[in-house]
């Protein structure tokens, strides 16, 4: 493996990339997204699946991104430039990292916007803004906070300040710093709901709901939901891996730290399902509402229960917390190529980025009112920024990482990076050229 590059930032610790990592994995998906993708999948049944499909495919391309990254220590698309060449490959394999750092660029300016509701919503909660709401009330505040371009545009511009001010503050000082306050204030505060969770009525069902699978219930359609999602929820192919292993130390344990990763993230995801699902089946509500169980369905229940202003606040800063340690991992590569080529110093780089980002934010979040008539293809900007990303740049980005670790990368050189006995690289190997690119390729072929 090639010497590190002077002069480029490095993770202060393995505890400090640890929790970085996990912080990108952790996001809306594992907060918002799982749990009402395990309500509409038929429970745990999905989970079933979910988990394999993350052991299986997961493991094998986060590895393979960081992997990527260390050996190249620059930015995605250097980083895949100078590995080509280094290793007698087609030039081609640079869109790799190009395709990575635009799905990230892509992604944020709509991830923004939903961050941007989160914080919104934080500040009604903890004004009590959800006492005594009911159905009708609930439905009309997030109908309401959509079709003002002026809100929206408010909380996007706070939501992208807070993300901006912590990339600019370096790996270390910045992204690394950041992941040590809010990943373990994540943790209390969803042990705190799951621990709510847990003294309500609900909270039985629950159990049986995400860990008693009924595989009657298993159809073609919940193994793509939890083979997208696996993919998905590791921020995979947005660049991000690539540009977090490019600061990472060769004494790492790729494998260990995948792992630990992963488990991490299911865990969180999980515990976002025990502290959502007891609210939900002890007021009698469907745990298959969707998209808005989040931002409809629990603002009802938390203006009715006791204490349901401070439960409010808790779940909100959760969900926030997730997102901006989600937004920072998306911000990175494009301030990292912007370092790297040109004279822009690290606030420079942050700033010219997020203003173009949050100029995309802007275009993104007006196709909810003023631009709503405004299609592409038959989507509104926000849809197809969302299409565009998931769709094609994300799978086709991990497709290509996996693919070029797997079969471009010299075989003993890889071996030895990942310690791994003979039997153990075979595995390996495996997995890396054949089990993980067929996974991501029905996920693409499927989401088409």
């Amino acid at each position: 493996m090639s010497a590190l590059k002077q002069g480029h930032g490095q993770w202060s610790s393995r505890m400090g990339f640890m929790l970085a990592a996990v912080g990108s994995a952790v996001g809306l998906g594992n907060i918002w997204k799982f749990p009402y993708m395990v309500g509409q999948s038929g429970g745990a049944a999905f989970v079933a699946v979910y988990l394999i499909c993350i052991a299986m495919i997961g493991l094998p391309i986060i590895v393979a991104e960081w992997m990527i990254g260390r050996r190249g220590q620059k930015n995605p698309i250097n980083t895949m430039a100078d590995l080509a060449a280094a290793n007698g490959r087609s030039k081609g394999w640079v869109m790799v990292g190009v395709s990575g750092t635009l799905a990230g660029f892509l992604i944020l300016s709509f991830y923004s916007v939903i961050g941007g509701w989160a914080l919104s919503y934080l500040i009604d909660a903890m004004s009590g803004g959800f006492t005594g709401m009911d159905k009708d009330a609930a439905g009309a505040a997030f109908s309401g906070m959509l079709g003002d371009p002026g809100s929206l545009t408010i909380w996007h511009t706070a939501f992208m300040a807070l993300t901006a001010g912590v990339v600019a503050m370096g790996v270390a000082g910045g992204l690394e710093r950041a992941s040590k306050i809010l990943m373990p204030a994540l943790g209390v505060l969803l042990a705190l709901m799951v621990g709510y969770g847990a003294a309500s009525d609900g909270f039985g069902r629950a159990l049986e709901y995400l860990f008693a699978p009924d595989f009657s219930k298993l159809t073609g359609e919940v193994v793509l939901a939890a083979l997208g999602h696996a993919f998905f929820t590791l921020s995979l192919g947005m660049g991000v891996m690539i540009a977090y292993g490019s600061y990472l130390g060769e004494k790492v344990d790729l494998l260990r730290a995948a792992r630990t990763v992963a488990i991490m993230d299911t865990v969180i995801a999980l515990g976002a399902g025990l502290a959502i699902f007891p609210i939900v089946f002890a007021n009698g509500l469907d745990p298959a509402a969707g998209p808005g169980l989040i931002f409809v369905t629990l603002p009802l229940v938390f203006g009715k229960i006791t204490g349901g202003v401070i439960l409010a606040g808790m779940f909100f800063l959760l969900l926030t917390f997730a997102a901006l340690t989600s937004a920072i991992s998306l911000l990175e590569p494009s301030v990292e190529l912007l370092q790297e080529r040109t004279p822009l110093g690290r606030v420079g780089a942050t700033l010219l980025a997020s203003a173009v980002i949050w100029a995309l934010g802007i275009a993104a979040l007006l196709s909810f009112n003023v631009w709503s008539d405004v299609l592409i293809f038959g989507n509104n900007i926000f849809d197809l920024l969302d299409k565009l990303t998931s769709k094609f740049l994300l799978p086709l980005t991990a497709l290509g990482a996996v693919l070029f670790v797997g079969w471009c990368l010299d075989r003993d050189s890889v071996r030895d990076e990942l310690n791994l006995s003979s039997g153990g690289f075979a595995l390996w190997n495996l997995v890396v050229r054949f089990v993980a690119p067929i996974g991501v390729l029905v996920v693409f072929v499927s989401s088409l």
